[in-house]
């Protein structure tokens, strides 16, 4: 699975970039608001990535931060979210304010979003209500609290063995006070598996 992408950005488009990775070029679909914070074309980029794999496609979504990235999989969950639909929720609104409109239940802030009907956004608000305390805001939001490096992606890493996002979080801070600020991916990992098989 590819998670991350660094090297020069080729090309940027209404809805993806192409990335040159030591010759070879990567197009990733993103939110507006990721292509945005990419910067100008021939600038060097680090992205945090999904592979989607189907029956007949493989594509790369790119993620400006690996907490945009957690809310795309969170959002991605709600039946009727489709990749299209969640990369259209991130465009429209600040992963701060879908944390907020979830929370509160608004799903009139969520409907803002093109495609994003009073039904499919009450879904949302309904179905994530119990999940949106463990998501970090990201930028923009309580960045001084949010996790991020390698704290993100040992979160991000727990949420693809299956872990709730509550657990994952709490298991990676448990992880991170016993390791130290400057704990690695690896360490970090390894040490909040074994906190959460207590």
């Amino acid at each position: 699975m590819i998670a991350k992408l660094k090297g020069v950005l080729e090309a940027s488009a209404a809805d993806h970039a192409v990335i040159d990775v030591q010759g070879v070029g990567y197009q990733v679909a993103a939110s507006t608001r990721t292509l945005e914070a990419l910067g100008p074309v021939g600038g060097d980029v680090t992205i945090h990535t999904e592979m989607l794999v189907g029956d007949d496609f493989i594509r790369l979504v790119g993620f400006a931060s690996a907490g945009e990235r957690d809310w795309f999989r969170m959002l991605g969950s709600v039946q009727g979210v489709g990749s299209k639909v969640a990369l259209a929720i991130l465009s429209t609104l600040e992963t701060a304010e879908i944390q907020t409109a979830i929370a509160a239940g608004d799903a009139a802030m969520l409907a803002r979003t093109p495609g994003v009907g009073p039904k499919l956004a009450s879904r949302i608000a309904n179905e994530l209500k119990d999940k949106v305390g463990a998501i970090p805001a990201a930028a923009g939001g309580s960045a001084a609290s949010a996790p991020s490096g390698p704290s993100a992606d040992a979160v991000s890493a727990l949420l693809n063995l299956g872990f709730k996002p509550a657990e994952a979080s709490a298991a990676v801070a448990a992880a991170q006070g016993e390791l130290g600020a400057d704990a690695g991916l690896d360490a970090l990992v390894r040490v909040a598996l074994k906190r959460a098989a207590k």
